[in-house]
């Protein structure tokens, strides 16, 4: 089978599974494992990604504006590469192409390749979609074994620790940080993961997107701990953003609230297997 995949979480999901070799093609944000870096790159974006995140933020939202998109698709080297299955998403057309697009593209393609659309939205929605690869690439069975491992490993990590969790200790609220400019707060599965890892996410609901929110109302949130995992950035490029950061009433939360930061690109923006990592 040739499969296409458009979404990170996907090709992660793939090679996980042991399905790499089916591969021949990817899109411009797909880096893991580093071996499919070789191959193919279907889509591509008019933003400059080494731009401040303030920069980037507005240069989307003006493609949004005047009905430009903020990925494209190279339609004639999706057709060379003849795909039999094409992943996409419906989650975020910032993240990736919308499965919308790529059903008409594939519609117009002879022959039409199947198309699938990964949705997930909290960690139950990660065990679906790996389990909808691995029903399409016929490794149902590694799907079904890789998720039993996910989530016994989840489960370990939750098992309640005394001394983590003694009433003298209590349970940290935290807050975890999706983008600094504008301030967005991480939703969906990350909840979840903070749960797991012995906190309270006081910042959002599990499953529930990504929220905009003011830096003024953090503080009523009464954080223990900050997490700053920026959506497609690693810890460096993180912590440039974090220094570069000059809002007064931001400055002031950090500076008095310990702030941890996580490799956002590798680990909690993409929904496939490393979000257990």
């Amino acid at each position: 089978m040739r499969v296409v995949s458009l979404l990170p979480a996907a090709t992660e999901i793939v090679a996980t599974l042991g399905g790499e070799e089916n591969l021949v093609g990817i899109s411009h944000e797909c880096d893991y494992p580093p071996s499919v870096r070789q191959l193919p790159r279907v889509t591509t974006t008019p933003i400059d990604i080494h731009q401040p995140g303030a920069a980037i933020d507005a240069a989307v939202r003006a493609l949004v504006s005047a009905g430009h998109p903020v990925i494209a698709v190279d339609v004639d080297l999706l057709r060379r590469l003849a795909p039999d299955l094409i992943i996409t998403q419906e989650l975020c057309e910032v993240c990736a192409v919308s499965d919308g697009q790529i059903h008409r593209l594939a519609t117009a393609m002879q022959p039409a390749p199947r198309v699938l659309a990964l949705g997930a939205h909290d960690v139950a929605g990660i065990w679906t979609d790996i389990r909808a690869v691995g029903e399409a690439l016929d490794l149902a069975d590694e799907a079904d074994e890789l998720i039993l491992g996910l989530s016994s490993r989840l489960r370990r990590l939750s098992a309640p620790d005394p001394a983590r969790r003694s009433q003298a200790y209590g349970i940290p609220r935290v807050i975890c940080i999706e983008w600094l400019q504008p301030l967005y707060l991480a939703g969906h599965w990350v909840p979840e993961l903070v749960v797991a890892a012995g906190g309270e996410d006081v910042g959002a609901e599990p499953g529930v997107r990504s929220a905009r929110r003011e830096w003024g109302d953090l503080a009523q949130l009464r954080p223990d701990t900050i997490i700053v995992m920026l959506c497609g950035f690693d810890v460096p490029r993180a912590v440039r953003e974090l220094v570069a950061l000059t809002d007064p009433t931001a400055r002031g939360l950090l500076d008095r609230t310990p702030v941890w930061v996580l490799d956002g690109n590798a680990y909690t923006s993409r929904p496939g297997p490393r979000v257990v990592d």
